[in-house]
């Protein structure tokens, strides 16, 4: 018996479903609703994950030639599998729902971020969305799809800084050059901010449109508003015909003049005047130097959203099953320490074991130093001028490196007032890379590890710094595979070592440039023994 309720009629309010069963589908709670359809969080029972469930609104689901479109370009749209686009698992139908079914993405949209800082981004963290989205959309014109509705909403940003457009499915319903009715599909009010002029006059559009729409969010991301505003939805898709938005130069004096001519030049009026494709514009972020940004970030153009998203998603991943298995390990470890003091201890006889075991004891069961203290006066090294400096000095001197490392990020903090700071972000980021590989030479593998495993799961893009941890933690599990301690966990830290080696064998060719030459000589010693053992 369907546990579905009866479906309302058009201009009745929907029914909440939350705590209904659709099919394969336990509605868990309403996540938003729009003009097409419900957005819910569900669990798909078979598989027993969570998933996002768009339920059609009741109104379009009794359209047959609706229904059809809507089925055909989900199912097209459930083709593009790319790290940066939310993934459709299923399009379908129960009991007179129609629904998509979808990769659940935790987090916020782009909308969300700004309206919680209530002014735009800083430009790092635009060119690091502004990568993410064109990948995209690079993905999408590839295959022939466009999407017609992107805007900071349809932005998805997970708590780990990946990137996800959502809504191919539902974004485009209509085949080539054929108009949509607004009205008919009920796209929300706001939408006409980010159309392109050719979606206003209602001619066919291609991936170019779509580039223009991504233009207007970006100039939105930057500039803490859109570029057109007004009174009505007409007034707004006018500008967009015939108005020139302001120079984000003079609106935000503070961003580079190069990242400002890039979205003005998507926001150009004839699509033949903006970027032809999406990869055109990877290019041109590539290209830009600003500094605290990872330049890099990309050896081989049309490949490397793939490549990159997918080392954010292993860097995510590997995190959670590394914390189980340092845990395993420390264990294992000091079950060995505590059976070796025993044995001490019956061999030195009571009174020595309480002054000689009892003093071993505090320091082999001491926690890993998480957060030194800060403050100035603990330190040995001077303060200078700017955090480059404080860096340099760090690589350079031969004196109390760790204290030297350390004051990157203490003299220099990456959060001042509350706000971040992205050079210091970045030169702290860099700086615990030096300490780590300091820990490494001094065979501190569980202070270097907690380090390497913060850099493997940044943030934000930073490919050099991800690679880094990932090299990082390499290195030092192979190390304590090495240790007798390990022994019984040799075979899952060889698989945890080979899973990070996978990924850094794609930038074999250059991981001095990215992850500097103490590291990327002791994963080549790596990647030679692992293939000998291949070999053998």
């Amino acid at each position: 018996m369907s546990t579905t309720p009866p479906l309302p009629s058009e201009g009745t309010p929907e029914a909440d479903l939350t705590g209904r069963r659709i099919g394969d589908y336990q509605l868990l709670r309403r996540l938003g609703r729009g003009g097409m359809a419900d957005v819910y969080l569900a669990e798909q029972l078979s598989l027993r994950r969570q998933v996002a469930l768009k339920v059609l609104k009741p109104h379009l689901a009794r359209d047959e030639a609706y229904i059809r479109r809507f089925q055909h370009e989900a199912q097209a749209a459930a083709k593009l599998v790319h790290a940066n686009i939310v993934q459709i698992y299923e399009v379908g139908h129960s009991d007179g729902v129609y629904y998509i079914s979808q990769e659940y993405v935790p987090g916020q949209n782009l909308k969300q971020l700004l309206s919680r800082l209530g002014h735009g981004v800083d430009a790092i963290q635009a060119v690091h969305i502004m990568r993410q989205v064109a990948a995209a959309l690079h993905k999408a014109a590839e295959q022939n799809i466009i999407h017609r509705d992107i805007k900071p909403e349809n932005i998805m940003i997970t708590p780990a800084g990946e990137v996800k457009v959502a809504d191919f499915g539902l974004a485009r319903v209509g085949r080539d050059g054929e108009a949509l009715n607004l009205t008919q599909v009920g796209i929300t009010m706001g939408t006409p901010l980010y159309m392109s002029p050719e979606q206003v006059e209602g001619r066919p559009v291609d991936p170019r449109s779509d580039l223009y729409s991504f233009g207007v969010t970006c100039y939105h991301m930057l500039a803490g508003r859109p570029p057109f505003d007004g009174p009505t939805p007409l007034n707004v898709a006018v500008q967009h015909l015939k108005s020139e938005p302001p120079r984000l130069e003079t609106l935000c004096p503070h961003l580079p003049e190069g990242l400002c001519r890039i979205v003005h030049k998507l926001l150009a009026k004839k699509p033949e005047e903006r970027y032809q494709r999406a990869i055109d514009l990877l290019k041109d972020l590539k290209s830009l130097k600003i500094e605290g940004l990872d330049q890099d970030w990309a050896a081989e153009l049309p490949g490397f959203h793939t490549a990159e998203m997918a080392l954010v998603a292993a860097g995510r991943l590997g995190a959670t099953q590394q914390l189980d298995r340092v845990l395993k390990l420390q264990q294992a470890e000091l079950a060995r320490r505590r059976t070796w003091l025993a044995r001490l201890g019956l061999s030195l006889g009571l009174v020595m074991l309480g002054a000689v075991a009892g003093g071993l004891a505090a320091w082999w069961n001491r926690p890993p130093p998480l957060l030194v203290p800060t403050g100035e006066s603990r330190l040995k090294v001077r303060k200078f001028d700017t955090v480059r400096q404080q860096y340099d000095f760090a690589r350079l001197t031969t004196q109390d490196k760790e204290d030297a490392w350390r004051a990157v990020w203490e003299y220099f903090p990456p959060e001042v007032a509350g706000k971040p700071v992205a050079e210091n972000l970045r030169y702290a980021r860099l700086a615990k890379r030096g300490l780590a590989n300091h820990y490494v030479s001094d065979q501190r593998l569980s202070e270097a590890l907690n380090l390497y495993d913060e850099l493997a799961k940044v943030e934000d893009t930073e490919l050099d710094i991800q690679l880094s941890g990932l090299a990082g933690q390499a290195v030092v599990l192979h190390r304590l595979s090495q240790q007798e301690a390990f022994q019984p966990v040799s075979d899952l830290l060889d698989q945890q070592i080979i899973e990070r080696l996978i990924t850094l064998r794609a930038y074999e060719s250059d991981l001095d440039q990215r992850i500097g030459s103490f590291l990327a000589r002791e994963v080549t010693k790596l990647f030679e023994e692992y293939q000998r053992r291949e070999d053998s």
